[in-house]
């Protein structure tokens, strides 16, 4: 289960350090005080989710078939899908060249205006189930507090 759980972790960062950046198009750059929190978050939270599955988390024998980590994977599973796929429509949202706001649609976007906030809060709250430890579950409640709040800030 640890093993399974890392790659999980590690394959959302993986897309999102390596693959994400490659296909965005343009966009507004960021400014340095947002990317050293954003980096500073990343590297303490990676150490915190690397260490308490390499160390403290042990699962009992059949941990995988649990309906715990049954369902938080899922949910894990569903909220990345979620989380490229929003990531896809806003990528696409302008034409080359083209400015100004649009409101996305598909996807997600049809039921909440945050679609990619969303997903990325459902796949940490199902890690943080699959897992069940206090720092997945505390990193959840962070990435419900961030991205909840940008998500408020977007709708509006």
């Amino acid at each position: 289960p640890n093993r399974v759980l890392l790659g999980c972790f590690l394959l959302h960062y993986a897309h999102r350090a390596l693959i994400f950046p490659l296909l965005i198009r343009e966009g507004k750059p960021t400014p340095f005080f947002t990317f050293v929190l954003a980096l500073l978050f990343c590297v303490f939270n990676g150490y915190l989710q690397g260490r308490s599955l390499t160390t403290y988390a042990t699962y009992p024998p059949g941990w995988l078939g649990d309906s715990r980590f049954i369902t938080g994977f899922l949910g894990w599973l569903i909220g990345m899908a979620i989380n490229i796929h929003s990531d896809h429509i806003l990528r696409n949202l302008r034409k080359p060249g083209e400015t100004g706001y649009k409101i996305p649609r598909g996807g997600m976007f049809e039921y909440v205006s945050g679609a990619n906030f969303f997903g990325e809060i459902l796949e940490w709250f199902g890690f943080a189930l699959a897992c069940c430890t206090i720092e997945s579950f505390a990193f959840a409640l962070c990435t419900l507090f961030i991205l909840g709040s940008r998500a408020r800030q977007h709708h509006k």
